[in-house]
């Protein structure tokens, strides 16, 4: 989100039902338990919805736990589908198979009649997390107070928990994540993100620089995307929580799938300059030196092996697929009476300018 916009409405759920619903639940999945102290956390996402609370029981399995409850449809989603099962099955994959450490998943509930959608509980993690609202590269957070030597430390951890999960996780254990169409990981990819696209402007204005950015893909493509791996599909640090600056819950999954290793990468460079630049056009020096592109990418390829390659191709696919997103967030804005379309829909995307460099190729100059 934009450090200077109003946060826009995330649900049309009433918090005091859901405490009282998910107590009854809970009481069949451990009876006598109680649910206390429900509540959202501070940088309440815009996808699923996270609800916190604690397990008031003599014996439970966990004393604070986290909710994650596919969206309200009544609040124009972010995404057309909510599969909480596939993250579920997703955070199960990667704590059977790597030590990234992921939050104990306790339970998974696909009936929607308890909540009035499917959700899963999870262990909540403590600690901190780098806020997009006001974005970690704003003066007055902790992460932009800290010492150079400490954002390194957070930063060299935080490529670590890609190197482990591309070369840990079997990829033939992970046929679910599968995305539908036709050829290799990355065509049904970028496919995934066309239908996307079409299913956001659908009855609202079409973007003239997206369908430039997916026209730009084409022209790039890699000669040889590599063999896919298990990819975390939202492989930023503001979805981990830190212990100081070691990573110790790596959240938000539902973007999971098989990818060549570039996607997760190109993700991680693109969104901190998404931040960092914003920070910049306010009038703030930010943290020009965090995550890098060429750091991270030496980085990566020093834990693996692997040297990532043709990242202009997917820092800019990072950056038309945050492009999407953020129509859809205006969009949700507009259906809200929140804002207005303008007569330009492509200044609805906050990013707009950078996203315009990459396709013109003069952003990484």
């Amino acid at each position: 989100m934009a450090p200077t916009a109003p946060r826009p409405r995330t649900t049309t759920r009433d918090p005091e039902d859901i405490a009282r619903r998910l107590t009854a639940w809970l009481g069949t999945r451990l009876p006598g338990a109680k649910a206390t102290g429900v509540g959202v956390p501070e940088s309440n996402g815009m996808s699923s919805e996270t609800l916190l609370f604690d397990i008031e029981h003599p014996e439970p399995p966990l004393r604070a736990c986290a909710l994650r409850l596919a969206a309200d449809p009544a609040a124009y989603t972010v995404f057309p589908v909510y599969d909480m099962p596939r993250q579920y099955r997703t955070m199960r994959l990667v704590a059977q198979h790597t030590d990234v450490p992921v939050p104990k998943v306790l339970w998974l509930e696909e009936d929607p009649a308890s909540l009035g959608a499917p959700f899963f509980v999870m262990e909540r993690v403590a600690g901190r997390v780098p806020p997009d609202v006001m974005p970690y590269t704003y003066e007055g957070n902790w992460l932009h107070a800290a010492s150079d030597a400490e954002r390194e430390r957070l930063e060299a951890a935080s490529i670590g928990l890609l190197a482990r999960l591309h070369d840990q996780v079997p990829l033939e254990q992970a046929e679910f994540l599968t995305l539908p169409g036709q050829g290799d990981a990355l065509h049904r990819h970028v496919e995934a993100q066309r239908a996307y696209y079409d299913w956001v402007v659908d009855g609202r204005p079409r973007s003239p620089l997206i369908e430039a950015a997916f026209d730009r893909l084409a022209e790039t493509w890699p000669d040889d995307p590599g063999t896919p791996v298990l990819n975390w599909g939202d492989a930023r640090i503001g979805n981990v929580v830190y212990d100081g600056f070691d990573p110790v819950a790596v959240l938000d999954w539902e973007m999971a799938a098989p990818a060549p290793r570039e996607v997760d990468l190109g993700w991680t460079v693109y969104l901190h300059r998404f931040f960092q630049d914003l920070t910049v056009a306010f009038g703030q020096r930010g943290l020009p030196d965090f995550l890098r592109r060429d750091r991270v990418e030496a980085r990566y390829a020093e834990l693996t092996g692997h040297a990532p390659r043709d990242m202009d191709f997917y820092t800019l696919y990072a950056a038309l697929r945050h492009a999407i997103v953020m129509l859809r967030v205006a969009y949700r804005q507009v259906h809200f009476g929140e804002t207005v379309v303008p007569a330009d829909p492509d200044t609805l995307i906050l990013h707009h300018g950078s996203l315009r460099a990459m396709v013109q190729g003069s952003y990484w100059d």
